[in-house]
């Protein structure tokens, strides 16, 4: 059965520049909301952890994006950025349960024995489940190699886990991790614009076996990006969290939610994902902040079934 849900943002620069944050009660917030649910997360006892995550093409590449895909035995971490790195804990009984329940609930996703994540899932693993000693099963989300799966597809997987999960022995919290506005300096890998962009998509094309050589200029690209935070879109989104009803952005299109809330918003299926698995059960927010340093809105919530 489902325990608990946990909606988090993520960023590695938490790890790499925290001295040069200038919003600093704002990243203390948000280190110290991190901190709060995972203590909800200790206390609710979980047997394993689902985390639904983006990968930012350091374990898949543009020579095969899936929609969806399930960690079904080898899970190895990146660790980039300060990151947790190498072999991750999978509960590999329940990832395989999952994707055949799954499959008889009629979505077709991918699965992997031999899965390379990076912060769209370590950042959790980190944070959340720092000295937690239980496995994980990852579920990855393409939210950055358009054509994305749509807002209202990401709301029936969660439906389909919560129907998948709910009669299961184990007790499982549910990750979110992404979010929440924010805008990168990445292209539509369909039509890259100047040389900057171009190089980003050879990385994200040819980086399967070489992805470290493409990362010194990535992230100075990604480091002089000018912050396009939406605040507003944020505190809408969190509301409707709260009340139960974030299903409703699911008329949203990708264009739609991208002009709103930038690229990196796309993030938000995974809490889509989640919150549906927990029913809609009204969340708790436990912090909020944008901060510029890290070109994003950072949050925290936590669902209660």
């Amino acid at each position: 059965m489902i325990v608990l849900g946990v909606g988090a943002s993520h960023s590695t620069l938490m790890n790499t520049h925290w001295e040069q944050t200038a919003a600093v009660e704002e990243a203390k917030r948000f280190r110290d909301g991190l901190a709060e649910a995972r203590r909800q997360i200790t206390a609710a006892r979980p047997d394993t952890v689902v985390i639904v995550g983006s990968n930012h093409f350091r374990g898949f590449w543009l020579d095969l994006i899936p929609a969806f895909t399930i960690g079904v035995g080898e899970c190895v971490a990146s660790g980039e950025s300060g990151t947790p790195s190498g072999p991750q804990q999978v509960d590999v009984e329940l990832a395989r349960q999952l994707t055949d329940r799954l499959v008889e609930c009629g979505f077709d996703p991918a699965f992997s024995a031999r899965l390379q994540i990076d912060h769209g899932q370590s950042h959790a693993i980190q944070y959340l489940l720092d000295g937690l000693d239980v496995p994980i099963v990852p579920l990855v989300v393409n939210v950055f190699a358009p054509p994305l799966p749509t807002l209202r597809r990401c709301a029936q997987l969660g439906d389909a886990l919560r129907e998948a999960l709910t009669d299961h022995p184990r007790r499982i919290a549910v990750i979110a991790s992404g979010g929440l506005s924010h805008r990168l300096p990445w292209p539509d890998w369909r039509d890259p614009r100047g040389d900057d962009e171009e190089f980003m998509v050879s990385a994200w094309l040819d980086g399967r076996t070489n992805w470290r050589s493409y990362d010194e200029r990535r992230r100075a690209i990604v480091r002089a990006a000018e912050p396009a935070i939406a605040p507003d879109f944020d505190r809408e989104f969190l509301a409707l969290l709260e009340q139960g009803r974030a299903a409703e952005l699911c008329t949203l299109s990708s264009d739609e939610l991208q002009a709103r809330a930038g690229n990196g918003a796309h993030e938000i299926r995974c809490w889509l994902i989640m919150a549906a698995a927990l029913a809609h059960a009204p969340s708790h927010t436990i912090s909020y902040d944008p901060v510029p340093d890290w070109l994003t809105g950072m949050a925290v919530a936590v669902l209660s079934p």
